[in-house]
């Protein structure tokens, strides 16, 4: 069953305080996960570069004390070359340092064009998400339009986004609107798909019953299928914020627009052989904007269903 229900009380005797904090663990754990995540990662990255990478030499001082490391290593692999593969604290230090005289950092400048990204990603998140939503509750009503549309709906994601987005951009000529139509276009399919499945799964004695007392379709469809298929939607939302990001870094490389990441990895993969780490640099600001518009929908998922839960069958 899909229809939700509050959530049930704890049972008599818990401690309330376990109740509360029990939220607040889960947190914490979750982010000490995402932590060592992240510094497994890392030291698998550096591991290579000590095993197999370009030898290295930490020439400075720390706390007053001079270091002058020199490290040769045993093996060499070619990924972890210094080319491919820098080291974490030169894609770190890079950031610090302006990529021209009397220009700010490159943190900032990249910070910049992420959240210039991250606009034109949202207003096309909203675009897709929108027609996504309007085109399964359509197609979940009428079944003619179901059979007729969703296999061209599903072939139109096998086109691959690279090729349709200078079509769409040098086509319409919009540009910045034009970014955001590419970035719907990977946007809108999950959550068709997500609102046919979840208006569907609405619980049809539920249904059976708003028909008994003459509900309209609107009532039947706000009051009843949409709160069913919200978990389904959240769902889809989370993938399609992500794609979203993608849709429109690459919706502005042929639109020719530098301001936005888009083209900040264009120019940095033109001069990635002598500066490897600018490109690296720019990726992981690509990746914490789509990071950044997962949680977004993470924090909207959980404030609109707070307190909700599936509602269970009867026994």
């Amino acid at each position: 069953m899909t229809a939700f229900a509050p959530a049930t009380p704890a049972a008599p005797g818990t401690p309330a305080a376990s109740i509360a904090a029990a939220p607040t663990r889960r947190r914490l754990s979750r982010a000490i996960g995402l932590l060592v995540i992240l510094g497994a990662l890392l030291l698998i990255w550096e591991g290579v570069k000590f095993l197999g990478g370009n030898p290295w030499r930490i020439n400075g001082d720390m706390f007053g004390i001079p270091i002058n490391f020199f490290h040769d290593p045993p093996l060499s692999f070619r990924i972890a070359n210094d080319q491919s593969l820098p080291h974490v604290w030169e894609v770190l230090g890079t950031m610090t340092r302006p990529i021209q005289p009397n220009r700010p950092p490159l943190a900032a400048l990249l910070f910049d064009n992420a959240l210039f990204t991250f606009r034109g990603a949202a207003f096309g998140f909203f675009l897709g998400a929108t027609f996504g939503l309007l085109l399964g509750i359509l197609l979940a009503h009428v079944r003619l339009l179901e059979r007729a549309l969703v296999p061209y709906v599903v072939m139109s994601q096998t086109i691959p986004i690279i090729a349709i987005a200078p079509v769409i951009v040098i086509g319409l000529q919009a540009g910045e609107f034009s970014v955001a139509l590419v970035a719907s276009y990977l946007t809108f399919f999950p959550v068709t798909i997500a609102a046919l499945r979840g208006l569907r799964s609405a619980d049809p004695r539920a249904h059976e019953l708003m028909r008994s007392l003459a509900a309209s379709r609107w009532s039947v469809l706000w009051k009843l299928r949409l709160p069913a298929a919200a978990p389904f939607l959240f769902t889809a939302f989370k993938i399609s914020a992500t794609a979203s990001v993608v849709g429109a870094i690459v919706g502005e490389l042929p639109a020719g627009i530098r301001e936005g990441l888009g083209g900040a990895l264009l120019n940095f993969n033109q001069y990635y052989t002598i500066a490897p780490e600018r490109l690296w640099a720019a990726l992981l600001f690509a990746a914490a904007v789509g990071i950044v518009a997962f949680m977004l929908v993470v924090v909207a998922e959980r404030i609109v269903l707070h307190g909700y839960r599936p509602s269970e069958e009867p026994a």
